[in-house]
Formats: structure tokens, C-alpha cells, sequence
């Protein structure tokens, strides 16, 4: 099975400091859903695994971010893309929990759903936290220079064997032309 595993705000979508609290506030990044739908054309399945501390923080519910996700899974499939699941840790930092990127939690919690080997698995993200998470558990981070990457690219720091491009759709282009990859099934 091929697997990728994308965060949310800022590589899908854009990003907000103030977080993603509507539906409303949800807006694709342009390409990103299209470069979705390749991956799934050449056969990947495709997970999110987004920090969501905005629930711990009240700023939103529950119900909001499911709100959301049914967006984000609708504007997917318009376009001919399935995002096969998404995981998300509702924690604020000061929780401690295991799932919170940089942990990497939540990345064990998806190798374990899909009986994979996270070692090599493509991780794309835009902020150092998710990289981090990647890069302990074997995973190749792809920083993308939308959302925080340019500011991610700039503060440096970033793990051993990072390799960045200026977007989501930029990365499949490299990932579809790269030798295929096996993962233990």
C-alpha cells in the first residue's frame, strides 16, 4: 500500500494564526486538491494529521471541525480526490497528551489503522512540529513553502534529509516521477 501523509492548514489549505474555526474560513490553496487527486490516480491512499488545539483552547467545537472536514472532503471530491481519512489531536500544548505534533503519536495511530511501516513514508507539512513527528518515526519530510513553510525554511533547523518545495502540488510532481516506492503491508 502507498501512503502519504499531509497536515492540514497550510498545505491544503490556507493557514490562519487565528485558527480555522468555520467552514467558511476553509479555502483551499490552489492546486492542492488537484495534486490530491493525482496521488490517488496513481494509487495512494491519502491522510491528514493535523494539530487542532483550537478545540482544547474553546476557540472552536467539535462540531465546527467536523463542519469543516465535510467541506474539505466535498471540495475534494469535486475534483476527482479522496482523502482517506483524517486524524487530528484536539489538545492544547500544556496537555502533555502523545498525539500533539512533534510527538508522533498520532503517526503511530495511522501506521497502526493501516498496517504500514512508516519508514520512508512521505510526510508533507509546513511547520517544523510536523516534520519533527515525521522525521522520528522514519517518516521523509517534504517541507512546503506555503502556509509557515517559507517562515518553517527560514528559521532552519529542520531535520536531516528535508527536502522543500514551493507547494503540495510541487511535491506529487516529484513524488510521481520518483522510482515507486514499496511500503510493508
Amino acid at each position: 500500500m502507498k501512503l502519504v501523509i499531509l497536515d492540514r492548514d497550510g498545505v491544503i489549505n490556507q493557514d490562519s494564526d487565528t485558527f480555522i474555526k468555520t467552514p467558511d474560513e476553509w479555502i483551499p490553496i490552489p492546486g492542492s486538491l488537484e495534486a490530491i487527486a493525482r496521488l490517488n490516480q496513481a494509487d495512494y491512499r491519502v491522510v491528514v494529521a493535523t494539530n487542532q488545539s483550537g478545540i482544547a483552547r474553546g476557540v472552536f467545537n467539535i462540531m465546527a471541525l467536523n463542519a469543516i472536514h465535510q467541506k474539505m472532503h466535498s471540495a475534494a471530491q469535486s475534483v476527482g480526490a479522496e482523502i482517506d481519512a483524517v486524524f487530528f489531536c484536539p489538545h492544547a500544548q500544556d496537555d502533555h497528551c502523545d498525539c500533539r505534533k512533534p510527538k508522533p503519536g498520532m503517526l503511530h495511530t495511522i501506521a497502526k489503522r493501516y498496517d504500514v511501516s512508516l519508514k520512508g513514508l512521505p510526510l508533507i507539512g509546513d511547520s517544523l512540529r510536523d516534520l519533527q513527528a515525521g522525521f522520528v518515526v522514519g517518516c521523509a519530510p517534504y517541507l512546503v513553502l506555503t502556509g509557515k513553510g517559507e517562515k518553517t525554511r527560514e528559521k532552519g533547523g529542520l531535520p536531516p534529509g528535508t527536502t522543500s518545495y514551493p507547494s503540495l502540488a510541487a511535491v506529487v510532481d516529484h513524488l510521481l516521477k520518483a522510482p515507486a516506492l514499496s511500503y510493508a503491508v
